[in-house]
């Protein structure tokens, strides 16, 4: 058995994407930094009927992390898809932020998904699939959100990266950028975005797609995009 994983699964896009995953019959791991964010999560997933683990880790911290992934992988299995979506969303402006509060943010935003991508990407490498996707935005720097802009940059930069290691032995690494602020019954509904993930992880490899753009505005096929 083995099915999704999801790094940030706290409310909004996180909790969308596992509900997304699971209504396909996959089972699903949360990973979170609270208990409370976690028993939230499991309880948005639990109609499925889908197995359902937590853990809880802070993504900053590579060992919590890294057991993290493995007590998932041992009681479902090794993971077809994992989902990287926790970052620091705050507002700041040049020279606002301490070097550490920068540091901290960046750990976040980009170092997280590098350890979990370095830990969980050479297995499917091995096995020849998997995806491992990661939640973007800030498509344009905006100098009120200079730490954000700066590690959603990060993460285009570790996709490509990671694509260029992995991707030639059939893991589909891609980002989903969220290109507006995200709340349900708005053109940002993590539901709606939620699905660009699910549509990501099912491509066929000549179709790939290294990004996803939901702006909110865009129609394609019925869905917004």
């Amino acid at each position: 058995m083995s099915g999704a994983v999801v790094i940030g699964a706290g409310p909004g896009i996180g909790q969308a994407v596992a509900r997304r995953f699971a209504r396909e019959g996959l089972p699903i791991a949360l990973i979170a930094r609270s208990d409370e964010t976690l028993a939230a999560a499991a309880e948005a997933v639990a109609p499925t009927g889908v197995p359902v683990v937590t853990a809880a880790a802070d993504s900053t911290n590579e060992n919590a992390l890294r057991e993290a992934l493995d007590r998932a992988a041992g009681e479902l299995g090794p993971p077809d898809v994992v989902v990287y979506n926790a970052a620091v969303i705050q507002a700041d402006t040049p020279g606002e932020l301490s070097v550490r509060a920068h540091l901290d943010a960046w750990a976040v935003n980009v170092v997280g998904a590098l350890t979990a991508a370095a830990h969980v990407a050479p297995g499917m490498a091995q096995r020849g699939g998997g995806s491992f996707i990661v939640t973007g935005g800030m498509p344009e720097p905006k100098p009120q959100y200079v730490s954000l802009s700066l590690g959603k940059a990060g993460v285009r930069t570790l996709v490509t990266l990671l694509d260029q290691t992995y991707g030639s032995s059939g893991v589909h690494v891609a980002s989903v950028t969220v290109c507006g602020p995200v709340a349900p019954g708005t053109a940002f509904d993590p539901d709606d975005i939620a699905e660009h993930y699910w549509r990501l992880h099912t491509q066929p490899r000549d179709r790939w797609e290294g990004e996803a753009l939901h702006t909110g505005l865009t129609v394609h096929d019925g869905e917004r995009s």
